[in-house]
């Protein structure tokens, strides 16, 4: 549901529009703001956030952007935005994008949208029975070696997919502390649900619906309250199998993606770029840098029967990252000209698999869904 056009004939704003982000942590200000504030066709204008370091942070990084210390501070302004940006906490994102639907604000929130697949689908209801934009903040769908992999797809050059492993592991023996590794069930904390939303929404956006689930999930690390080793198997319709990891405990990384099928293989070790790059204050556009390229040692390569490891098969130039494309995507579909970039439906659809994840884990059995 793209809403009703704003700012003007479709696609071609009057001003930009103006948008509230909930939330300055690790997300509001590492990914949300930076790529916000670089868009064409819309504007930071408000961020809610009630640390002062925080408050301090996001007046530092954006001069001209209003900073307030509650969400009601925000909706009691509703008709001065367009758009409202929920990267808050997760326990947060239902309520706050219930109360901006209901205040008639598009909204966007970070992924998990909700804790439950049944209440990502009461979300979409709302804003379907409203008429606005609910989009959900999918960045990973832009990773540079994931495009790259669509395009291998799209062209033929695998062969018909059998089996798709994805990773994303990291060595952190240490735990962190904070609400995304709570044990507490209120929290939506965990790797299932924070690394597990990103390689499951992969997964179902290349090979289509899942059809049976089976799960292994672990809390590993002394003082760890949250699972931080987990890995799915997913029975796509399609007949095709992932084989899905997320770790805090991997003291050796695997290949971010290994793709086998009838044809030839694809691997491809590290992660995008994207995500260091905003946290070390690089921002899309300026200075005319390119931005998302990787250097060509970090190249997949496409083979059959090779070694990558050995140098095996041909290195595979890696697409460049495309993060920014996401907000240009929501910019087009607030106003009227394009759809939105992913909707609560799919990312209802993944939560279906990560609640089957956990069910499967828990009980020691295979889900059909």
């Amino acid at each position: 549901m793209t809403g009703t056009p704003l700012g003007g004939p479709p696609g071609t704003p009057a001003r930009p529009l103006r948008v509230g982000l909930v939330g300055y942590g690790l997300a509001g200000s590492v990914f949300h703001a930076p790529l916000i504030a670089t868009t064409e066709g819309l504007a930071l204008d408000t961020v809610v956030t009630s640390a002062p370091e925080r408050q301090q942070q996001a007046r530092t990084e954006h001069p001209d952007v209003r900073v307030v210390a509650t969400p009601d501070e925000l909706f009691d302004r509703a008709g001065d935005l367009d758009l409202v940006v929920i990267a808050s906490p997760n326990k947060t994102h239902v309520p706050l994008a219930t109360t901006a639907l209901k205040a008639g604000l598009p909204v966007v929130v970070d992924k998990p949208v909700a804790g439950t697949a049944a209440e990502a689908r009461e979300l979409a209801a709302l804003a379907e029975e409203r008429g606005l934009l609910l989009s959900v903040f999918q960045n990973r769908r832009w990773d540079n070696d994931f495009l790259t992999l669509r395009k291998l797809l799209a062209d033929g050059e695998l062969g018909d997919v059998w089996r798709f492993e994805s990773r994303f592991e990291r060595w952190r023996p240490q735990p962190k502390g904070g609400w995304r590794e709570s044990g507490d069930p209120a929290e939506i904390g965990g790797l299932l649900y924070d690394l597990g939303s990103h390689v499951v929404d992969q997964a179902l956006v290349l090979f289509g619906p899942a059809v049976r689930v089976y799960a292994e999930s672990d809390v590993r690390r002394a003082g760890a309250a949250a699972d931080d080793d987990t890995f799915i198997a997913i029975t796509h319709a399609g007949g095709v199998r992932s084989h899905l990891y997320v770790s805090a405990t991997a003291a050796q990384l695997g290949p971010r993606f290994r793709v086998l099928g009838s044809r030839a293989g694809y691997v491809k070790y590290g992660l995008d770029p994207q995500e260091a790059d905003l946290r070390d204050g690089a921002r899309p556009g300026a200075d005319g840098a390119e931005w998302g390229t990787e250097p060509e040692s970090l190249w997949g390569r496409i083979g059959s029967g090779e070694s990558p490891v050995s140098g095996g098969g041909s290195p595979v130039p890696t697409l460049p990252g495309d993060y920014p494309a996401y907000y240009a995507a929501v910019a087009r579909a607030l106003t009227g000209a394009g759809p939105n970039p992913v909707t609560a439906l799919e990312a209802a659809a993944a939560l279906d698999v990560l609640e089957a994840a956990r069910r499967s884990a828990r009980d020691g059995v295979a889900v059909t869904l």
